[in-house]
């Protein structure tokens, strides 16, 4: 019974390109997971968190060794903590996280690395960094740079809440998903490690701004930090993804100036038109 199921896994990146994987046991080559929604922000208020996270990536493992499929496990700078080097954090160094999300990502990266070497599981993972797309935001510390759009677009005005001169790494979908697939399908020889950070930009909460000021030039910006304040001041500032570069050929094509172009151009033919019409039909 077991041979004929079915499992399903759905990653979900943008809202143009939703991928559901459906593996079917004998056949099926790989396994891509993503425990979705888990921001620092509502991770530690989760209760069964630590059992979805750390208990179903063991499941998750096992079953990858047992039938002999690759996996790929998305990680992120959550991975990182207040003693980790922040300009620039290197591939290999201290972490130490102190959310629950990032303990889990640690876990995994090192549990992965465990099955690799152990039984030659070919375990796979990418730290992210920030990851932009037009996408309506979730709330997580890194959010604002999607926030600022939807918001900022439709009513020329947006209250950020981390400080301005707070920087991290960043990276626009569309890159993100390049690196996905091209790191899936480098060849298992060409890797040096299983756990690689990548990114394609730092930058902080004012120049995202100044850039959106030159298409919303009446755009008005206040700051109100929060908790995701303390969150950001633990983690990278500067990914060094060096090694990416160096073993697979990792190359972004998304600077600051084209993810803003980009952005502008998909919130306002894809999104504002969606909340204009919700305004209107709210007042009928």
């Amino acid at each position: 019974m077991l041979c004929k199921s079915i499992i399903r896994f759905s990653c979900y990146f943008t809202r143009n390109i939703r991928r559901d994987f459906h593996v079917s046991i004998n056949p099926f080559q790989e396994i891509i997971k993503k425990t979705g929604n888990t921001t620092p922000i509502n991770t530690e208020k989760a209760i069964k968190l630590p059992r979805i996270l750390i208990t179903g990536m063991h499941n998750v493992i096992e079953l990858a060794k047992q039938y002999k499929l690759r996996i790929f496990i998305p990680s992120t700078i959550g991975a990182f903590g207040p003693d980790s080097p922040r300009n620039p954090t290197p591939n290999v160094t201290v972490q130490r996280p102190r959310t629950i999300y990032g303990v889990s990502k640690v876990h995994a990266e090192l549990l992965g690395e465990y099955y690799h070497y152990r039984f030659g599981l070919d375990f796979r993972c990418l730290r992210f960094p920030g990851v932009i797309s037009s996408d309506p935001p979730g709330g997580g510390t890194t959010d604002y740079a999607v926030a600022v759009f939807h918001e900022g677009l439709l009513n020329k005005r947006y209250e950020c809440y981390l400080e301005p001169h707070t920087r991290l790494p960043m990276i626009y979908i569309e890159d993100c998903l390049s690196a996905l697939f091209q790191f899936l399908n480098t060849p298992n020889e060409l890797l040096r490690r299983r756990v690689y950070n990548v990114t394609a930009m730092s930058f902080t909460p004012e120049e995202l701004f100044n850039e959106l000021l030159k298409y919303v030039p009446d755009l008005k910006i206040t700051y109100k930090p929060d908790k995701r304040q303390h969150i950001a001041e633990s983690w990278p500032q500067v990914f060094d993804d060096s090694e990416a570069r160096r073993d697979w050929g990792w190359q972004h094509k998304y600077d600051l100036q084209r993810l803003v172009e980009s952005m502008v151009q998909d919130v306002s033919t894809n999104f504002l038109p969606k909340y204009r019409l919700k305004e209107v039909n709210s007042y009928v």
